[in-house]
């Protein structure tokens, strides 16, 4: 099929269809795939001890798989997530879930497309927070964050209290990701592919807004090329093997996710 002749809209069209059709993605379950996400974040920066809570929705209303508390991110196995309910009473697994996750308890109720949660002190992305600069997305790789970044320019303290999961909840709203000052970085997305792209998405946006800032005056791009870039790159499938190339390297890097267990 010739296709010079065709307007960049059909392109687009066509190259989705050819994308769900053509290629093939891994099917790991839920738990699986947290695993793999908190490898892959740790290996892309988002490390910071014992910091940070990555959650999914169980099967059941209401609940939600965790990580338990004491694990770093290049710790966790499949076997080792906690089930919890919204007041983080385990429900299945042992130990106990990070007392902070409780505003991940207020984003889901808030939020029922939001089916992963993610929420680190990523360098560059709590080095922005420190400054109080919201993140800025100038740049064509950064533009599934277009338009779906809050700020949230007061800090609530610990979250570990209802108040700071209404606060945040709150300055959300319907956006994919949120910074919080004197924080860090979070992102709430309808699939666990999808929360895990766009967390490095944001740290990198982080780390080159710092580095565009020290060097001059960043740029804004045209509002209808970055949507059109954005809705490109969050594509459902595109998410699919984004990650999936992401979960190669990490399974590569780290024999213990070698089988999934």
């Amino acid at each position: 099929m010739k296709t010079t002749d065709l307007d960049k809209a059909t392109i687009i069209v066509q190259s989705q269809e050819k994308m769900r059709r053509l290629i093939d993605t891994p099917e790991w379950s839920v738990r699986d795939k947290l695993a793999l996400t908190c490898r892959i974040l740790f290996d892309g920066g988002h490390d910071s001890g014992l910091a940070g809570q990555i959650t999914a929705r169980a099967e059941e209303r209401g609940t939600y798989y965790t990580q338990r508390l004491g694990l770093g991110f290049d710790e966790i196995t499949s076997s080792s997530l906690l089930k919890v309910d919204s007041d983080l009473n385990v429900i299945e697994g042992s130990g106990m879930a990070n007392p902070a996750n409780r505003f991940h308890s207020w984003i889901y109720g808030a939020r029922p497309d939001a089916n992963c949660i993610i929420h680190t002190h990523a360098s560059a992305s709590s080095t922005l927070a420190m400054l109080g600069v919201p993140l800025e997305i100038a740049q064509m790789d950064l533009c599934p964050l277009y338009e779906q970044v809050a700020f949230l320019k007061e800090w609530p303290g610990l979250p570990v209290g209802n108040e700071e999961g209404e606060i945040i909840s709150a300055a959300l709203k319907d956006k994919k990701a949120i910074l919080l000052a004197h924080h860090g970085m979070l992102v709430a997305a309808s699939t666990i592919e999808e929360a895990c792209v766009l967390s490095l998405t944001f740290e990198k946006a982080a780390q080159m807004q710092l580095k565009a800032m020290a060097a001059g005056e960043i740029q804004t791009v045209p509002p209808e090329l970055a949507r059109e870039a954005r809705d490109w790159m969050l594509n459902p499938k595109r998410m699919l093997f984004v990650f999936a190339y992401y979960a190669r390297r990490a399974l590569r890097a780290h024999a213990d996710l070698s089988p999934l267990e």
